[in-house]
């Protein structure tokens, strides 16, 4: 079965750091939990298997309601080319790794597609992403395609995090 994609969102962001970092930043518990997740958000849990075929599965919630529910996320790997290139499936998520709805989005696609690519410059990183819905029904593309101007401001706020993340650990 091939599988039926959206039109992208694209993203790209320039970080200060060495690509292999980066890489490790996107597939590693010990980064993803310091940089992966919106603003006022906290992960309370984090378990990654990067492995073609592993996952990735985390718990959100607002950082300023410790009793808040919790949101869940899953992705699983796909590609996994170190360290130019992340391929994910990404989804939401109960604390078994099952799959849910967007708990504030009920037409959002069950399944989407997160393409990553990591170029080394000069100076730098150079993150390329690329996220599709995934076999998604025409509403749920349509929610999806509507959602990037606010997907580019959960992106720039993350990849702000992501920065501060990585200076932090190359001064150390």
């Amino acid at each position: 079965m091939t599988d039926r994609l959206s039109a992208p969102f694209v993203f790209e962001q320039f970080v200060n750091a060495p690509r292999e970092l980066v890489y490790a930043a996107f597939t590693e518990a010990e980064h993803l939990s310091h940089w992966m997740r919106p603003p006022g958000m906290v992960m309370t849990q984090c378990g990654v298997d990067a492995r073609e075929g592993g996952s990735f599965h985390y718990a959100l919630r607002a950082e300023a309601m410790p009793l808040a529910p919790v949101m869940w996320g899953k992705w699983t790997f796909r590609e996994l080319k170190a360290p130019e290139r992340i391929v994910a499936v990404v989804q939401f998520s109960d604390a078994a790794g099952g799959v849910t709805r967007h708990p504030m989005a009920a037409q959002w696609p069950l399944y989407t597609l997160s393409t990553t690519t990591l170029v080394q410059e000069s100076e730098g990183t150079r993150i390329h992403l690329e996220w599709r819905a995934l076999n998604a029904e025409q509403i749920e593309e349509a929610v999806f395609n509507s959602s990037h101007a606010g997907m580019t401001v959960g992106w720039s706020s993350s990849m702000q995090l992501l920065a501060s993340y990585l200076g932090k650990i190359q001064a150390a």
